[in-house]
């Protein structure tokens, strides 16, 4: 049994997230929230709201076990990129590019 949860076009740059993905991916579930809690990056918002909005799926939809809850899955997909001009000299445009994620979460009970 898994319960997921899924943040659609986050406007982090996939990058980003997946450095605050790798520090929580096998992590149990309190150790995970307290990772994203006190860690200074950018992406640890977000994250956290996506698991705690995982773990809930799985306490009301599934009846799991909050405290034996663990990360088993947790990954990011590049979302659609917002295309933006920036105005340069002598009358060019250069091109910025707004990249957008898709983050998963997974959670699972751990087997007693």
């Amino acid at each position: 049994m898994e319960a997921k949860a899924y943040l659609r076009n986050c406007r982090i740059a996939p990058r980003k997230v997946q450095i605050v993905l790798d520090l929580i991916r096998g992590q149990d579930l309190k150790k995970a929230q307290a990772i994203l809690k006190y860690t200074s990056k950018s992406a640890c918002e977000p994250v956290l709201k996506l698991v705690n909005s995982a773990a809930a799926n799985a306490e009301n939809n599934f009846q799991m076990n909050k405290d034996s809850l663990y990360v088993a899955e947790c990954f990011v997909c590049q979302g659609p990129t917002l295309k933006r001009i920036r105005p340069r000299a002598q009358g060019r445009a250069f091109r910025i590019n707004k990249k957008t994620s898709h983050i998963t979460v997974v959670l699972k009970e751990r087997e007693a």
